[in-house]
């Protein structure tokens, strides 16, 4: 890997954003908001809240898929950004896998969970390990006995779908996610396996 993470995670984290006159903060070739991580934590917590158990999966797999759906979206904008070419760019020896792991960077940068790529096999398989994450609270709340980081699940195999699952935009969907460890359910970091389909 040719991207120095720490200083690219410092680079993209200094950049200032402010919203336009609409309300609307455009940076990195996407449109961007700053609601706080209590925000999408409630959110979800009463989504899964307002289910029967039967109905829980179901849930469950529509926050990941909307997760998945803007990961791929909004991912495709931030690495084909001026910001992303700016700071990443210049570290970029291999690709995609160089830019996979600026996408990580980025990740990181904006607080959504300091996580990394711990393996990649070119077009097969990715492993994910992520030491904070906002969804690590959800459990404390809905008492839920499964992982429930749905937004590192849908957004870390909708990257894999960037870099490895065909052009843009009809690469979506080749990859799926497994969460194999979870901080939410005690473990000290989520893990997060993405294969192919």
């Amino acid at each position: 890997m040719a991207i120095d993470r720490k200083k690219a995670i410092h680079d993209l984290s200094q950049i200032k954003v402010k919203g336009n006159e609409e309300g609307l903060i455009p940076a990195f070739g996407v449109l961007i908001q700053f609601l706080p991580a209590n925000f999408w934590n409630t959110f979800t917590e009463k989504m899964l809240m307002s289910v029967d158990d039967k109905h829980l999966e179901e849930v469950e797999k529509g926050l990941e898929r909307a997760a998945g759906e803007c990961g791929y979206h909004t991912g495709w904008g931030i690495i084909n950004s001026e910001e992303f070419k700016a700071i990443v760019g210049p570290m970029i020896q291999q690709m995609p896998e160089d830019v996979l792991h600026g996408a990580y960077a980025v990740f990181s940068a904006w607080g959504w969970a300091k996580c990394e790529i711990v393996e990649l096999v070119p077009g097969q398989r990715k492993v994910v390990r992520a030491y904070e994450y906002y969804e690590s609270k959800i459990a404390e709340t809905c008492k839920i006995k499964t992982p429930c980081a749905y937004m590192i699940r849908g957004v870390t195999r909708a990257f894999m779908d960037i870099a490895y699952g065909g052009k843009y935009p009809d690469g979506y969907g080749c990859f799926k996610c497994e969460q194999v460890k979870a901080m939410e359910l005690g473990d000290s970091y989520g893990e997060f396996v993405i294969t192919r389909k």
